[in-house]
This record gives structure tokens, sequence and C-alpha cells, in this order.
């Protein structure tokens, strides 16, 4: 895949990251009348080409997490290195950089325009891109999640299982180095679950790393390396 590095603060330009994502001794405390304590002491890494399932029950710190991943949220303590760049306390504007370049993103909910055709949702992260081929590489993305025959249909003429996919090569159009995906399967049936995640070990298999935050553990199973969270703390799974 083609795609465009972020210039990282350590290594020399051109050489490969020993991390895709690095959080070191991450905390995340949200203030109010009662403060609550989403994450603790969370140590991960990341390497390039992983995919990784960040498994845990509702309100671990798993959506908490995703946001410190993907460069949606800072830490109250603790860093975050993204290509070995601590992009802690970088300005809104270079983390936005970085999410529009380097990120993929994949919902629950598939955030899909209802009146847009696949392709025309597919395009639109790159509508502000300057690419010129816009068109070409949406029909590259929809074909590599298998759906070269559903450009032209609308979400309300797709399943279920077609919208995510849907979405995901929306995430993927940009050619991101790195794809987090918020529990992907759980709107869907279990046939249309198994197409997601076979979508997605192609994916990995193509050099993509991953991350899968989810409850399912039949969805962490299709992961090489599953991680728990659990009251905001992370533990390695055998």
């Amino acid at each position: 895949m083609d795609r465009s590095v972020i210039p990282a603060a350590g290594p020399e330009a051109g050489t490969s990251p020993e991390s895709i994502l690095r959080l070191e001794g991450v905390a995340r405390t949200y203030a109010g009348r009662v403060e609550v304590r989403a994450l603790v002491d969370v140590d991960l890494t990341v390497r390039p080409g992983e995919f990784v399932a960040i498994r845990g029950p509702s309100g671990s710190g798993k959506s908490t997490l995703l946001h410190l991943m993907g460069c949606l949220d800072r830490p109250t303590e603790g860093r975050v290195f993204f290509r070995d760049r601590d992009v802690s306390s970088l300005p809104d504007r270079e983390l936005a950089r970085i999410r529009n370049r380097e990120i993929g993103f994949v919902f629950q909910a598939f955030n899909l325009l209802l009146e847009e055709s696949a392709l025309e949702n597919v395009t639109l992260p790159l509508v502000y891109s300057g690419a010129r081929d816009k068109r070409r590489r949406a029909r590259e993305a929809l074909e590599k999640v298998g759906l070269a025959d559903r450009v032209t249909h609308r979400p309300g003429e797709l399943s279920g299982g077609e919208q995510q996919r849907v979405a995901m090569a929306r995430a993927l159009v940009k050619r991101p180095s790195l794809l987090l995906a918020d529990e992907p399967t759980g709107n869907l049936d279990s046939e249309s679950g198994d197409k997601i995640l076979r979508a997605l070990g192609a994916l990995r298999d193509d050099g993509l790393t991953i991350v899968v935050i989810t409850h399912d553990p039949e969805v962490a199973a299709r992961a090489e390396r599953v991680v728990g969270l659990r009251d905001g703390r992370l533990q390695e799974e055998p």
C-alpha cells in the first residue's frame, strides 16, 4: 500500500518505526462532580503489521483507549507515541493531520450518507485531499472489501454487513498505516460478522496494522494478540 509517513522525532527519515502505537504510563481522568478514572497506568505497544484485539466489558475504558490511540483525545497522564513520535501534546491541527493521513476508523454505527452511493460514500474522505484519482481509489477500496458489484448501491439497498464493508472501504481509501475498529460486528448477524472478520484478516495479510476494540471473544479469537481491559487497566491475555 502507498502510505504516507508522518516524520518521527527520533528515527532518521526513511527508517521504519519500531512501533505504530506506543502508550507509556497513560491515564485518562474525567473531571466532574465525581472524578472518573477511565484508564489507569496503561502501557501498550502495537508493532507494524500486527492485528491486536482489545477485549473488555462495557464500561472498561475501551472507547477512551480508542480515542487516545486515534489521536482524538489526549491523556491526563503519560505519553502516546505514533510512529515513534510523541503526539501527546501536539496542537489540534497537527493531530487532525495525523488522523486524516494515517489512521482509518471503523465504528459500530456505519455513519454512511443515505442518499449517496457506496462509491460516493467512499470517495468522501478524499474530497479535500487534492487527489486526482478519487473515484478510482474508491473503486479499488470497495473491491478490496468484496463490494465491486455494489458500487452504485445506496445504503438502503445494502445489507448491514455490506454497509459495514462500505464503512471499511471508506476508512481504507486514505491508505492509512493503522486501522482502528470499534465493535465492527456489534450490529451484525453472525454470517455478516464473519465476512467482516475475514475482510479484516485479508487486510492484515496485506500488511495493514489493525486494532479491534471488542467485547466478543469470537472477534478477539481472530487477532494475533489479545489484550484484556478491565476497570481501565490492561492485561495481556495468553
